[in-house]
Order: C-alpha cells, then sequence, then structure tokens
C-alpha cells in the first residue's frame, strides 16, 4: 500500500494523487461499465457468452462477481462524488452500476443455454480485461521497467478497443482459424502418427506443442518483418510507443486470423491431447501479456528458457539494431536455432515504435492505413 502511495505521490497531478478520489473514479467507472456488459449476458446468454468459456466458470460465480462488482462501483463512485471536483467519473460509476440493477442485476433468471453456432464472446472480454487490470497493474506500479509511464498512458483507449475487438470476436476468429487449418492439413493428418502422440505423458505433449506452435510463429512473425505487404499488418502491433499489460493487444486483424492458422495447422496435424492443448493456451495467454508488461523481471537463467519481457521489449525497441531479432513467442531457443537471438546482459530499450514514420491512432484508422497506403518497411 505505502509503494502504490508513493508512486501516486511522485507522479503529482500528471496522474493520480492519493486521497483526491480521482482514483476510486476511474475504478467505479471502469466496474459500473463491466457490471453492465455482465448484466446484458444474464440476459442475452446463448449470445453474448462463449460456450467453451461456459465450461470453465460457474453460474454462481459468475453472479458472485458481479454483485461484488456493482457493491464496489456504487461505494467507490459515492466516493469520488464526495472527494474529487471532478465528479463525471463517479457519476459514470453510479448511472452504469445504476443501470444494470434496473436490467436486473444478479436476479436475472435463464433457463438452460442452448447452442448456438457462434456468440459474440462479451463474457470473455469482461472476464479477461478484469482478470488482467486486478493481476497486472498492480504488478506494473510495484515492480515497473519504467516507473514514470502512466496507468492510463498515451494512446491507452486504441489499445482497450483492440483487447476489445479481439475478446468479442474470438469465437469466429477460431471458427476460421480452424477451417483453413483443416481445409489445409486435412489431407495430411495420420491417425496412427496423432495416436503416437498422443500416447506421450501429457507434459511432454504439451512441451513439444509450445516448440512445434513457436516454430510456425517463429516463422510467421519473421516474413512479417521482411515481406514489405505482410509489414503493413504488421506494423500496427510496434505502433504503440510505450509497452504495458495492455499493449499486445494493438494487433491487425488479418495478423491475428494469419497467425492463429499458422499455430493450428501443425496443431492439428499433430493431434495433441486436449489436455496439453489447454495447459498450452493457458501459457498463451499468460506469456502474451506477460510478455509486453511494463514489469521488470531479472530472469536470469530463464531469460534463455522462456520469452520474458525484456525479451520481448528488445525487439520491439525502437533500435536499427534489433530490427530482426528474437521473433520467438515463447522460446529464445528457436531464435538461437536461427541465428536472430540477441540480448543485452542487463539494459532495457529505452523507446518503443516503428522506426520512421509513426502510424496513425486509433484502431479503426490503423486498420485502414495498411490497405490504403504502404508502409515504410522499417523492423
Amino acid at each position: 500500500m505505502q509503494a502504490l502511495k508513493d508512486y501516486f505521490q511522485r507522479h503529482g497531478h500528471a496522474a493520480f494523487r492519493w486521497g483526491d478520489g480521482r482514483i476510486s473514479g476511474y475504478l467505479s467507472a471502469a466496474l459500473g461499465l463491466l457490471s453492465l456488459l455482465a448484466v446484458l449476458c444474464f440476459l442475452f446468454p446463448q449470445w453474448l457468452t462463449t460456450t467453451e468459456l461456459r465450461q470453465v466458470y460457474t453460474e454462481q460465480f459468475a453472479r458472485s462477481t458481479l454483485l461484488l462488482g456493482l457493491v464496489v462501483s456504487f461505494s467507490l463512485g459515492t466516493l469520488n462524488i464526495l472527494r474529487n471536483r471532478r465528479k463525471r467519473l463517479g457519476f459514470t460509476g453510479l448511472v452504469a452500476s445504476g443501470l444494470a440493477v434496473l436490467l436486473g442485476g444478479t436476479n436475472i433468471q435463464f433457463e438452460e443455454i442452448g447452442q448456438t453456432p457462434y456468440s459474440l464472446g462479451l463474457d470473455w472480454f469482461v472476464l479477461a480485461l478484469l482478470v488482467s487490470a486486478i493481476v497486472f497493474i498492480p504488478l506494473e506500479k510495484l515492480y515497473a521497467k519504467d516507473p514514470e509511464q502512466n496507468i492510463l498512458r498515451p494512446h491507452w483507449r486504441t489499445d482497450l478497443a483492440y483487447f476489445f475487438v479481439s475478446h468479442m470476436l474470438v469465437q469466429f476468429i477460431l471458427i476460421f482459424a480452424t477451417a483453413s487449418s483443416t481445409l489445409v492439413v486435412g489431407w495430411a493428418v495420420s491417425g496412427g502418427f496423432q495416436a503416437k502422440v498422443q500416447a506421450l505423458p501429457w507434459f511432454v505433449q504439451f512441451v513439444l506443442a509450445v516448440f512445434v506452435a513457436d516454430l510456425g510463429q517463429y516463422w510467421l512473425h519473421r516474413l512479417y518483418h521482411t515481406i514489405p505487404w505482410l509489414w503493413r499488418f504488421h506494423a500496427v502491433h510496434h505502433s504503440s510507443t510505450a509497452m504495458d499489460w495492455l499493449a499486445g493487444s494493438r494487433i491487425h486483424f488479418v495478423e491475428i486470423l494469419l497467425t492463429r492458422t499458422a499455430v493450428l495447422v501443425p496443431l492439428l496435424l499433430m493431434g495433441f491431447s486436449s489436455q496439453a492443448l489447454n495447459a498450452y493456451v493457458i501459457l498463451v495467454g499468460i506469456q502474451a501479456v506477460l510478455a509486453h508488461a511494463n514489469v521488470r523481471i531479472d530472469g536470469g537463467w530463464l531469460n534463455y528458457l522462456l520469452v520474458l519481457p525484456r525479451y520481448h521489449h528488445w525487439h520491439h525497441a525502437k533500435d536499427p539494431a534489433y530490427a530482426y531479432k528474437n521473433y520467438a513467442i515463447h522460446l529464445p531457443l528457436v531464435d538461437m536455432l536461427f541465428g536472430t537471438f540477441k540480448l543485452p546482459p542487463k539494459e532495457w530499450p529505452s523507446r518503443y515504435g516503428v522506426l520512421g514514420k509513426a502510424l496513425p491512432d486509433g484502431i479503426l484508422r490503423q486498420h485502414l492505413y495498411a490497405f490504403q497506403r504502404p508502409v515504410k518497411k522499417a523492423q
């Protein structure tokens, strides 16, 4: 608590001051809006919630989490109105959570949820944002690589929009990637080979799946940086000038489709067990956020075993010496095998972003920019 207080005091009016009610305002608004979205999930579960994710959490967990969000949003919104002259955030939290209650709140009842061919995945967005923020915002404030970087740093709204779109469309992305992967490798699937793979212990399958997936991602990632028309899409990911837990979400939709397909092709071909694939998905979820986080980790020998923040930060560095280095997503070993590994002993990058002309801000403008005009190849 003292460390957080010291952080806010160091940043003065440019960020937050402990006790001025602004922190409570942002928390109230965020929780109020998330609670409102959660209520929509209760009202339209067939269309807004993901079938696979509903198997992970229970209805009681969802109701309890919603109740807690509503209570905290109301409480902090009231605190903001009492302590801060700018009461807009507090009113936003109170209005959003109040509307959530008027729509039924935790008392909404529904019958058994039927199967639908697709859903928007609003529950996945709410849970992913909530869990990621709870875990990584405190980590970034207590163990920051860049202590002067604000929580709401420049262009955070753009990255939040990317986070929203990628999570909301996750099922459509998976449907496309799975269909295209099946089309590509369906003829090559060998039942006998897959049986041998599935006979391996699940942990061995997991390690093998990580390595195989990273090989596919490595070469596609390398092509993103060397083929001009592919770089137009990948430049979006490198356009962020600040690194934190939200920055990794900035990915062009075309790149998401290509990368998911490149990963699923070898995994489907080899036929890994669901247990191994679930473990891989968990690793992807954690590592994708952690690798971009504003967290100073002294990994020691782990820097050569797993892709940690400092390793991936250098890939995003605005430094020509690292423009074609550190392509691996999970395992630095892959970069070592193909001669693209580069990591200084202790240093961290000081600047991030594309070399040359910066891309426009905003998710729509960045998506259109990749199609409308050539992006100068810089990384």
